[in-house]
């Protein structure tokens, strides 16, 4: 079994011990990963390439951009394990059409 769906079940266990899934609703999923796709953006968005590079080497922009990129995996795998979609074989289909729509440059 591959990381991706054993996070998808430890995140159906964590929200089955708490009685989450009555919340779990793809629309609410989708509007949970959005707002934390929002907290990602909000560490870096007024920082220059220069300060951001600089916070990443001195260590608390790291950890807070691990954080909020865990918020938003974390809503992602669980999204798309209620909806049945399989994250890895999406992305990798996804891939395969920009493949297409976006040749290289010969």
């Amino acid at each position: 079994m591959d990381s991706v769906a054993r996070l998808g079940e430890r995140l159906q266990e964590f929200a089955a011990a708490r009685d989450w899934e009555q919340y779990h609703t793809p629309k609410n999923l989708a509007m949970a990963l959005s707002g934390e796709a929002g907290e990602l953006v909000a560490e870096l968005q007024w920082l220059s390439d220069d300060e951001t590079k600089a916070g990443l080497a001195e260590g608390p922009l790291k950890e807070r951009l691990a954080d909020e990129a865990a918020d938003v995996m974390l809503y992602l795998v669980r999204l798309t394990d209620m909806c049945g979609i399989d994250l890895i074989e999406a992305a990798n289909a996804k891939i395969e059409r920009n493949e297409t729509r976006f040749p290289p440059k010969s």
